[in-house]
């Protein structure tokens, strides 16, 4: 089976793309592959960030890898938080506090669209390649649900009643937004893998 780093030490992506891939390949953490790094962001867009854990990786270790970038863009925001997502309410807050704060900012908003935004970076051979999964959705007014992780509370994605942390990881994968990106390496890496 072939090995393949994926550039994250976020346990809640590496259980959700683990489920995903099965056993077509031998999906490595950071963590499972003696990466001890934390790969900084400091980019304006999701794909640059993407690009930066990935490279950074490849760089380190010289073996195929990837990494993803996922932001929550809302549209009554002017696409925030996108690519702050999991820093929207500051360096160190939790998921709660950027709850919080976009609930707060849409207080009174009629206008509730929101989407989910997943850029994969994998480098192969040496070559970056880029898949992007989108999942349409509104945010609700109070979160619900105690699945998922992040926004997954207060999204709910086009097409469904419950909110993302309401569903069994089963059922946010017929929506999701990463699933959508991981299926798009899947198709690639089994044209282009080795």
């Amino acid at each position: 089976m072939r090995t393949i780093i994926f550039a994250t030490n976020n346990s809640n992506k590496i259980y959700e793309v683990e489920n995903l891939v099965g056993d077509l390949y031998n999906v490595l953490s950071l963590k499972a592959a003696g990466i001890d790094i934390d790969i900084p962001e400091p980019h304006a867009t999701l794909e640059a960030n993407a690009r930066e854990k990935s490279e950074t990786i490849y760089r380190l270790t010289g073996k195929d890898c990837f990494s993803e970038d996922t932001g929550l863009e809302v549209a009554a925001l002017r696409g925030e938080p996108g690519v702050r997502s999991a820093r929207y309410a500051g360096e160190n807050k939790s998921s709660a506090d950027n709850i919080e704060k976009v609930l707060r900012l849409l207080n009174g908003q009629a206008n509730r669209k929101a989407r989910f935004r997943t850029i994969v970076s994998l480098i192969m051979d040496g070559k970056e390649h880029q898949f992007e999964g989108i999942c349409e959705g509104k945010i609700i007014e109070q979160p619900r649900g105690d699945a998922g992780f992040g926004y997954d509370p207060i999204f709910v994605p086009d097409g469904a009643e419950m909110t993302f942390a309401e569903m069994s990881l089963q059922e946010k994968n017929t929506y999701s937004h990463r699933k959508k990106a991981i299926a798009q390496l899947l198709a690639y890496l089994s044209l282009h893998g080795n």
